[in-house]
């Protein structure tokens, strides 16, 4: 039986008004107790780089089942434009890569510095019926940062396998608070320091099975190894036969703070804490006068950041984007927030 939201709740401190997990997510009790316990035993002598491999192991295996995938799927890494930097020099000379307006330039830049390619930018809306024959990779997020908009995943699957596209994801915005099946596509890639609640350093990349031996680990280096502790030394390499060939060496406390979080995350039922997130959005909307969206991140137009500092001078925690307010509703908040954030902007608005 999945977690309540209600107990889920519990397990974070110091929520009241925060709406930016968009930004950075809040670290559970877990997670701190962890990074304590770590910190207070490397400090002791305690620890060495072969104590880490258990709980590396585990938060792949965590990941794989919040996403829908085998374990043996996934890589792990720091950073999610260095995991997209993989899939980039995979791609042959000439390759058209088609991508949304307005994207996370992690997952933009790694295709941008190559000069060989195309890159073509197509509104959100637009994005699958934008793929023809002509494109090789579709490199998409499955929820927009600036706008919190999610996409039709399904329909960009079904157009990209019509005309022999690959997909590629980034499940950053949407793992956590999102139900995601990243079974579907290609290759997809996440950060866990936003709404799964990870330490920052945590990152993901799923590669589907038909591609580990297609695609080169130009990253790799010795923990991408079939056994990594022989190979940290020569010229001789033997890759690990499945994703952890694009495995990245890991941070080490990131993977200790991370464990608990994704164990958390792992527990919900990650549909539940859409609607909840989805539903305080659209409530705000509605009070604002906004047009009603159904997202856990939803924007409103600041464009000289008047809102977003009269929020904050309020002690909420939110962010601006694109010249937009940028409100992220997560399982910890509830229509306390909501209330906090309407009074704010009709009091900021009345008193211009």
């Amino acid at each position: 039986m999945a977690l309540s939201l209600d107990l889920a709740r519990a397990e974070f401190g110091g929520t009241a008004g925060y709406l930016a997990s968009a930004s950075m997510g809040l670290p559970c009790r877990a997670t701190v107790t962890a990074l304590r316990e770590d910190l207070s035993a490397t400090f002791d002598g305690g620890r060495t780089p072969a104590d880490y491999e258990g709980v590396v192991t585990a938060g792949r295996a965590l990941y794989a089942e919040l996403v829908g995938v085998d374990a043996q799927d996934v890589a792990i890494g720091s950073q999610t434009s260095v995991l997209a930097g993989v899939v980039a020099a995979w791609l042959p000379a000439g390759s058209e890569v088609l991508t949304v307006e307005g994207e996370f330039t992690s997952m933009t830049y790694p295709f941008l510095v190559r000069p060989d390619l195309t890159v073509r930018a197509v509104p959100l809306a637009d994005l699958a019926e934008a793929v023809h024959s002509g494109t090789t990779l579709v490199a998409f997020s499955y929820i927009q940062s600036a706008t919190g908009d999610v996409a039709d995943v399904d329909a960009v699957v079904r157009e990209a396998a019509r005309h022999g596209a690959r997909t590629f994801c980034d499940l950053t915005q949407a793992a956590g608070i999102h139900p995601v099946d990243a079974d579907q596509l290609d290759l997809t890639v996440c950060h866990a320091y936003k709404w799964l609640c990870a330490p920052r350093g945590a990152a993901f990349l799923t590669v589907r099975g038909d591609l580990q031996q297609l695609i080169t680990p130009v990253q790799a280096g010795w923990y991408a190894g079939r056994d990594v502790w022989s190979s940290v030394y020569g010229t001789t390499m033997d890759l690990a036969p499945d994703a952890r060939r694009f495995d990245v060496s890991p941070v080490w406390p990131a993977w200790v703070g991370a464990v608990p979080a994704l164990e958390l995350f792992a527990s919900l039922d990650i549909g539940a804490v859409w609607r909840h997130g989805a539903g305080l959005g659209a409530m705000t909307l509605e009070a604002l006068g906004e047009p009603v969206q159904q997202q856990a991140v939803v924007t409103v137009a600041d464009e000289r950041g008047e809102k977003l500092r009269a929020l904050t001078a309020a002690g909420i925690r939110a962010s601006g984007r694109a010249g937009r307010l940028r409100l992220a509703y997560h399982l910890w908040n509830d229509e306390d927030d909501v209330d906090r954030v309407v009074r704010t902007l009709h009091r900021a608005r009345t008193a211009v």
